[in-house]
Parts: C-alpha cells; sequence; structure tokens
C-alpha cells in the first residue's frame, strides 16, 4: 500500500506510486532521496517532507 506525505516546501500532499517515486496533489512527480527529502523531477529543488521511510524499515 503508498504512503502518504506533506511536502513542506510547498504545502502539497503526496503518495508513493513505487518505492522510491510519489505524485503530490498538483501532479508533480517526486523523487526519494532520503526518509525527508525528495526531489522534484520537474525543477531538481530539494523538497523537506515530513517523512517517507523505506520498506526496509517498516519491518
Amino acid at each position: 500500500m503508498g504512503k502518504h506525505f506533506l511536502d513542506y516546501e510547498d504545502g502539497d500532499f503526496a503518495f508513493s506510486i513505487s518505492d522510491n517515486m510519489a505524485i503530490d496533489s498538483d501532479g508533480n512527480l517526486l523523487m526519494r532521496m532520503g526518509d525527508n527529502m525528495a526531489m522534484d523531477m520537474d525543477s531538481g529543488e530539494l523538497h523537506n517532507i515530513s517523512g517517507w521511510s523505506s520498506d526496509e524499515d517498516d519491518d
């Protein structure tokens, strides 16, 4: 099941579509860089996020 998190940079909610990719409420793709960081695939900007742990961390 996908995870959801908040993008603090623009206030959007995002939903994971794979282990390392997510889509936000504006339709932008985000790539996971760490538990609390994602990169906007359109602009290349790094965004602070509320939390996106990997599946290995959830066990």
